[in-house]
């Protein structure tokens, strides 16, 4: 087994242009840099006059790859600034997008260094709208956005919820993980387009009364990582889970609490599913029987009788369909290969993820992971302490492996 890193981000090495115009969700403009850095991307930012009465240039050439760029005359580093920016980007971000800012793309009104770069380039352009509703749904707002989308630029559309004024509605900046998360969709790989996915993730959580529970350290992050990474790659996912995290773009959730709710959730949804990845740490056991009120410590300690939770993973392997790709998780303290090698066999599975739980840095809580990832017939592969959503990207990439793998056994016996 040689330990490998896990696998980088789609922005590792890519040039990405950070427009900022003059929105109050300008301060937004700062964390999503902070992450596209912390992606790998080299920040080129370009701030309009107006961002600079909301946002100083000081935090972000901080935080960016480079000082920020304003002027489209004068400007110290070359003679045709928005030319040599804008072919010399990967993609181009403008976070937030003024219902101004907007309109001047649409007409292509080249009035400021941004604009001029927009024009001057042909890498891909992603526009996040903030602004009051009341713009947001004005007409000639509306007709401009829909002729960027016919043109290709990738819109991500503004979230509801409080606004500068105080009022409520739709409008507000998108959040840096959805911005963050269309980059990478639109450079990282589509490998799994149109791919069906459940991802199972958190600890289940047994009643024993109406307040208490028999439950595990299992954080999610894992699980949400993984529903992340293949939703940036085209899968439609479906999230099932039992905790209360940002739910990753693009993914459908579904909240459950108990073992048998997980199971009823992935079962009803199992048969036309393509790939599906039970990273949640179900409960083995769960009380025969569940009091209806408080138990009370005046009345000492109670006599709880356990019984055995459904096995959700084998029942999934016993009934998998044909072409399904099925991935289990092993939490281990222990025997970590072993035990993972012979859950894999037993319970029919595609590829299994097993961890040492009780390794520094690793397994629950931690927003890193070390694994090591065991198929049937193949060599195990560890992957070294990582972020999880890098562990999560080599557990993808597997799953792609699988499938092209399936895909070309199967061309090969219609021959």
């Amino acid at each position: 087994m040689s330990p490998q890193q896990g696998e980088p981000s789609p922005l590792a090495g890519k040039r990405i242009v950070l427009g900022v115009t003059g929105g109050i969700a300008a301060y937004k403009a700062i964390e999503i840099s902070r992450r596209l850095v912390d992606a790998g991307a080299h920040v080129v930012p370009i701030m309009t006059e107006a961002a600079q009465h909301f946002v100083g240039t000081t935090t972000l050439s901080a935080l960016a790859s480079e000082p920020v760029q304003t002027e489209l005359w004068h400007n110290p580093t070359t003679p045709i600034p928005h030319t040599e920016v804008g072919q010399g980007a990967d993609l181009i971000i403008v976070a937030p997008a003024t219902a101004k800012a907007i309109a001047a793309y649409r007409m292509g009104y080249s009035h400021d260094l941004l604009q001029n770069t927009l024009i001057a380039t042909r890498a891909p352009v992603i526009v996040c709208p903030a602004m009051h509703t009341e713009m947001w749904e004005h007409p000639s707002v509306v007709d401009n956005i829909a002729v960027l989308r016919e043109r290709g630029v990738h819109i991500v559309d503004p979230e509801s919820g409080r606004l500068a004024g105080g009022d409520v509605g739709a409008g507000r900046l998108a959040s840096p993980e959805s911005v963050v998360a269309a980059a990478e969709r639109v450079l990282g790989s589509r490998d799994l387009a149109g791919t069906t996915v459940i991802v199972s993730a958190g600890g289940t959580r047994e009643p024993i009364d109406s307040v208490r529970v028999i439950a595990n350290r299992s954080s999610g992050k894992q699980g949400y990582a993984v529903a992340a990474e293949a939703a940036s790659r085209g899968a439609l996912v479906t999230l099932v889970s039992t905790v209360t995290l940002p739910v990753p773009s693009g993914v459908e959730i579904v909240a459950v609490e108990t073992a048998a709710e997980m199971q009823e959730a992935i079962e009803s949804r199992s048969a036309s599913t393509d790939v599906i990845v039970m990273a949640a740490a179900v409960a083995d056991f769960r009380p025969v029987s569940v009091a209806d009120h408080k138990l009370k410590k005046r009345d000492g300690a109670p006599q709880i009788v356990l019984e055995s939770t459904p096995d959700i993973l084998a029942g999934l392997g016993a009934a998998k369909p044909a072409g399904q790709v099925l991935v289990g998780f092993a939490a281990e303290t222990n025997d970590l290969v072993a035990n993972a090698q012979s859950k894999l066999e037993r319970k029919h599975l595609d590829l299994i993820v097993a961890n040492d739980v009780g390794a520094p840095s690793v397994g629950f809580a931690h927003d890193t992971n070390a694994v090591t990832l065991l198929r049937p017939d193949a060599e195990p592969v560890e992957i070294d302490l990582a972020a999880k959503r890098d562990v999560a990207r080599a557990v993808i990439n597997t799953i792609v492996e699988i499938r092209a793998a399936a895909e070309i056994e199967t061309q090969t016996g219609k021959i």
